[in-house]
């Protein structure tokens, strides 16, 4: 494929609104470093992994690799293997043939996977797929062809595969839920999409989409009040980029003006960051700390957080020992609450 071809393609994705790799990959050094392993493995013929908290933007990131690639011309096929239900999926995958079974359409159908072919099919949420149709999802990525229903022959595919999903495949392997084989054919390449709560660039973040609501030329942080930052750049963000952008449209809908105000604010983000957070007075709520110490504070709550409270365990991901993370929580106001779990982590 040319490169003009290959830029027009992804002009034309950016314009459909979707955002290009680069465009993805922010200001965040988390994401620029994903983007750039994403860029090297696109064309190698690899399927790539897609993992992350729910709202991170996997299918967001999913539709960016594929215009990059040198497919972009053909399909992108997505299916979220959590929404078909299962009486349906094997049809909605891999198609069938006229006379297949009652209620067949007359011609006959294409499956998702013969729509990909010459492009990328997207499996989001894999971890939902039915046990019997991962034994048939590996034979195609084996044998590089599908059996529609009803068929006397394969037909041959190829396309590239992305999958995606918030769940850890390796414990559902152990639960005996995931197939082991279907695991190390589809984590070709992993790319961890980081949480929003951790992500260096979430002013940045703010802004633009707070642009792509507001029909202004120019936008800046004076279109958002002081304590609305404050507050916004406290909150944790359990629902990550899809509740980032919920909010900002909410805001947009309810403010007077062009400027977004505390009381613009949904009530989901009232209740502060801090608020989870135990003081040494059992109970009292600490005030939130912005800037580089604020950022710290955050980290250390995070790792607290996701090892529900185990100071070990915390003191293994910040990469620090125990001793140290004790210090840290002293100098950082942060009290161990044994056997609690912060409340914006349910």
């Amino acid at each position: 494929m040319s490169t003009p071809t290959l830029v027009l393609a992804r002009r034309q994705v950016s314009r459909a609104g979707y955002r290009t790799l680069d465009q993805l990959g922010g200001g965040d050094p988390q994401m620029q470093e994903l983007i750039a392993r994403g860029k090297r493995l696109i064309d190698k013929g690899i399927p790539i992994l897609i993992l992350g908290e729910t709202g991170t933007g996997k299918e967001y990131l999913s539709r960016a690799l594929h215009a990059y690639s040198a497919r972009c011309n053909g399909n992108w096929i997505a299916v979220n293997c959590a929404s078909i239900p299962e009486t349906l999926a094997e049809s909605e995958l891999f198609g069938y043939c006229k006379g297949a079974f009652s209620g067949a359409l007359p011609g006959g159908m294409k499956g998702k996977v013969q729509q990909a072919d010459g492009g990328s099919l997207f499996l989001d949420e894999i971890g939902d797929m039915p046990f019997a149709l991962q034994t048939r999802l590996l034979r195609v990525l084996s044998e590089r062809e599908v059996m529609p229903l009803g068929a006397a022959q394969a037909v041959p595919v190829d396309l590239h595969l992305i999958c995606a999903t918030h769940q850890d495949l390796k414990s559902l392997v152990a639960q005996g839920r995931f197939r082991e084989d279907l695991y190390y054919r589809v984590a070709g390449g992993v790319l961890r999409l980081p949480a929003l709560r951790t992500r260096a660039d979430r002013r940045q973040l703010i802004l633009q989409m707070i642009a792509d609501e507001m029909p202004l030329q120019k936008i800046d942080e004076r279109h958002i009040a002081p304590q609305a930052w404050q507050q916004m750049l406290a909150y944790p963000w359990p629902g990550n980029l899809r509740q980032l952008h919920a909010v900002i449209r909410y805001c947009c809908a309810v403010m007077n003006g062009d400027r977004i105000e505390l009381s613009d604010l949904p009530e989901e983000l009232m209740a502060p960051l801090s608020a989870a957070v135990f003081t040494a007075d059992a109970g009292a709520v600490a005030t939130p700390v912005t800037g580089t110490r604020g950022d710290e504070r955050r980290r250390v709550i995070d790792a607290l957080v996701g090892s529900r409270w185990n100071i070990s365990a915390a003191a293994r991901q910040l990469g620090m020992c125990r001793a140290s993370l004790y210090r840290k929580l002293r100098q950082l106001g942060i009290a161990h609450v044994r056997d609690q779990v912060p409340a914006y982590a349910a």
